[in-house]
C-alpha cells in the first residue's frame, strides 16, 4: 500500500476545513501544514481538522505534495505566486484551488515552476462545515486542470464520495454563472414574488407559506422531469391574453419588475417552444 500523499492548506477556512477534516477521517492524504493570516487561526483551524501544523508564515511551510490554496477569490494569486517563492515547488508538486469563478490559469506562477494545477470546486454551501463532513457523498464537483493533477486529487475527492464533472477551463466564468442563475438569483426571483403577494395585500409571512408547496413542487419537477416537461402556468398553455393583462399589471405598478417580467416572459415563451418540438 502507497504511503499518503501530504497536502498543506494556504487558507485554511470553511472550505479547506471542511474537506481536510473529512481526509482525514477517511485517512486518504496526510495534512501537514495549515497557513492561515494568524497563528491562532492556523491553530484554530488544525484542531477542527484534527491533524495539521500550524505554520507561522510562507517561510514556514514544508515541501508537500499537493498544496491547496482555499483562500477568498482575490486571495488565490497572491497566495500562490507567495508560495512559488517558496522552495516548496517542484516539478512533481500539485496546487489546486476550490474557487467556483476562478480558472486554474490563475495558479500559473505555479505552473512556472513545474508544478501541476487544477481547480476543484464542491457544488456545497460550506456554511455549517459539521454538516458538510456528515453529508458529503454524492457531491458534484466541477473540475479542470492538468491531467496530472486531475489525476491524483480524483482519487483523494472519490475517497470522500465527492463525484467528478468535467468543464473547460475557457468556460469556468460560465459555469459558475449557472450556478449563480440556480441559487441566488432563484433567491431573488422569490423575493419578487413575496413583494408582488405583498402589493396584492397578503403580508410576507403568509405568501412564503403560500408559496412553499408551490416552490417545492416546482424545484421538485424540474430536477426530476427536466425544465421543459416542468413548465406550467399560461405561457405553457398559450394563454397570451392573461400574460398581457399581468404584464400591464406588474408594469403599472413597478416598472423594474415589468421589465423582468418581459424577459422572463420572452425565455419562457422559448422554453415552451422548444416543448413541443420535442
Amino acid at each position: 500500500m502507497s504511503k499518503p500523499k501530504t497536502l498543506s492548506i494556504i487558507g485554511c477556512g470553511k472550505v479547506g476545513q471542511t474537506l481536510a477534516r473529512l481526509w482525514v477521517q477517511h485517512h486518504t492524504v496526510r495534512i501537514q501544514d495549515i497557513l492561515n493570516t494568524s497563528i491562532e487561526s492556523g491553530t484554530r483551524a488544525a484542531a477542527f481538522v484534527g491533524a495539521g501544523r500550524a505554520a507561522n508564515s510562507y517561510a514556514d511551510l514544508q515541501a508537500a505534495d499537493i498544496f491547496l490554496i482555499a483562500a477568498s477569490d482575490d486571495c488565490i494569486v497572491n497566495c500562490c505566486e507567495a508560495l512559488s517563492r517558496t522552495n516548496c515547488l517542484s516539478a512533481n508538486s500539485i496546487v489546486f484551488h476550490c474557487s467556483g469563478a476562478l480558472s486554474s490559469s490563475v495558479l500559473q506562477s505555479a505552473s512556472d515552476h513545474g508544478a501541476a494545477v487544477a481547480s476543484i470546486h464542491p457544488i456545497r454551501s460550506f456554511a455549517a462545515p459539521e454538516k458538510v463532513v456528515a453529508d458529503f457523498s454524492g457531491t458534484y464537483c466541477g473540475v479542470e486542470g492538468d491531467q496530472r493533477a486531475i489525476a491524483v486529487l480524483s482519487e483523494a475527492f472519490t475517497a470522500i464520495g465527492g463525484e467528478f464533472v468535467p468543464i473547460q477551463r475557457d468556460a469556468k466564468v460560465l459555469y459558475h454563472a449557472a450556478a449563480v442563475f440556480a441559487s441566488n438569483y432563484l433567491v431573488t426571483l422569490l423575493d419578487t414574488a413575496v413583494q408582488t403577494y405583498g402589493k396584492a395585500g397578503i403580508p410576507e409571512d403568509t405568501a412564503l407559506k403560500m408559496m412553499a408547496a408551490l416552490v417545492r413542487e416546482t424545484s421538485e419537477n424540474v430536477l426530476q422531469l427536466g425544465t421543459e416537461q416542468a413548465l406550467t402556468g399560461p405561457i405553457a398553455r398559450d394563454d397570451a391574453a392573461t400574460v398581457v393583462t399581468q404584464y400591464r399589471a406588474v408594469n403599472r405598478w413597478n416598472r423594474r419588475y415589468g421589465a423582468l417580467y418581459k424577459q422572463l416572459g420572452k425565455l419562457t415563451a422559448h422554453l415552451a417552444r422548444r416543448r413541443k418540438i420535442k
